[in-house]
């Protein structure tokens, strides 16, 4: 029995507060990132999603809630404090950071693996269930085994695929190469065989081999040290992400926030030999301009839009043009690529602004003969359409703007 004084009032009060704790979530264990700490929590953390935030940005505002309790979610499924990260950094608080990971809009959140900034940061819905299942995907493993080498055969040819072939799964040549497909998961398919069913391939030894796309494509082999991350990881990345990247609807946003103008192939789907031809002239003749411009292919069905920006159907591809994320200029003939440095001038006459010059006023006078009468006639390029898909102002707080070119 309870005595009379302690009364009704306070076994219901009792009640509800027990009530409440039982339902009340653990605290998130949302670690906050400094100058001090950043490097030893990211180093020691299989996965860590980062939160670059600004605390006066509505959507940071709006994400801080959801983070949390997407880090209670996770925490629960993997209680090792290092498997999983949640983590946040006030970038008005610690500049020199959001300047380190050249933060362009809050909230940014990035993915790290043991300490190693991943290229695709997450741009998915902003819900407790969508974080849950992208860390959930993150942590799933990228290798697929084969049981029998008789599954080779059957692979995709259209994907890229890396192959390790291994005596002992606990090795450290294995694990070298698990790091590897953790971080380029996204742009090869990655497959180990151990043991006996791997045996007539390790002639030498473990080894690992990449399958390029296209059937007949023969295959190349990795002759670095399997325990050096830096080289396998060099070497697999250069054959996992092409020279010429295709953009979708669904890395537009990704691409366009690099900040470098897009080359842009425009080809019907089914037109590889106008794909071939592009790549090869991409990597002899413009291999040097790596770094200062991207080079991508598009389907022509699915941006129409942009080819009628600059007055073109799929009937007229293949086409290449420029977009400055500014306005778009179009390459005169495809045909035009087997002159020698034609495809480069045309991207460095971007860079001198020679383009901009003679879409507003005619052509430069170097390039007329002399005698030549000039018609300066004033005209104004396209508008750029890819600028469309960077990230947008009704879901990020934008800190930066372009240059014109």
């Amino acid at each position: 029995m309870l005595p009379a004084a302690f009364g009704y009032g306070m076994l219901l009060h009792v009640i509800l507060y027990t009530i409440t704790w039982i339902f009340t979530p653990i605290t998130a264990e949302i670690a906050s990132l400094d100058s001090g700490n950043i490097d030893e929590i990211l180093n020691n953390a299989d996965v860590a999603l980062v939160n670059f935030y600004a605390d006066w940005c509505r959507f940071s505002q709006m994400l801080h809630p959801i983070f949390e309790e997407a880090s209670n979610v996770i925490k629960e499924e993997y209680p090792n404090k290092n498997q999983v990260v949640f983590a946040r950094v006030d970038c008005d608080q610690h500049s020199e950071i959001a300047q380190r990971y050249r933060i362009s809009k809050y909230p940014t959140l990035k993915l790290f693996r043991n300490g190693m900034m991943m290229k695709r940061e997450y741009r998915g819905q902003r819900s407790v269930t969508a974080i849950a299942d992208y860390i959930r995907q993150q942590k799933s493993d990228p290798i697929q085994e084969v049981h029998d080498l008789e599954e080779i055969k059957f692979l995709d040819r259209s994907k890229r695929t890396i192959i390790g072939y291994f005596e002992q799964k606990d090795s450290d040549n294995y694990r070298t190469f698990e790091r590897v497909a953790n971080i380029l998961h996204d742009d090869c398919v990655f497959f180990s065989a151990f043991g006996s069913v791997s045996k007539p391939e390790r002639f030498s030894g473990d080894n690992i081999i990449y399958k390029p796309p296209g059937e007949n494509a023969p295959d190349m082999v990795y002759l670095g040290s399997l325990t050096n991350f830096d080289l396998a990881y060099a070497w697999t990345q250069d054959k996992c992400v092409p020279l010429v990247r295709e953009i979708t609807f669904e890395n537009g946003e990704e691409l366009t926030e690099e900040g470098l103008p897009f080359l842009i192939l425009f080809h019907m789907k089914e037109d590889t030999m106008s794909l071939d031809v592009f790549q090869n002239e991409v990597a002899r003749q413009l291999i040097s301009e790596k770094g200062t411009i991207n080079f991508l292919h598009a389907d022509c069905d699915k941006f129409r839009h942009p080819l009628l920006h600059i007055q073109k159907t799929p009937a007229d591809c293949p086409v290449i043009a420029i977009d400055s994320f500014r306005h778009m200029y179009v390459f005169p003939d495809f045909k035009d690529l087997s002159i020698p440095n034609k495809l480069k001038q045309f991207v460095l006459d971007l860079h001198s602004g020679k383009l901009h010059r003679e879409f507003h006023h005619g052509p430069d006078p170097t390039d007329v003969a002399p005698g030549q009468h000039i018609q300066d006639v004033a005209s104004s390029p396209p508008e750029s359409s890819f600028q469309k898909l960077a990230p947008s102002e009704y879901r990020y707080t934008l800190l930066r703007d372009r240059d014109e070119l």
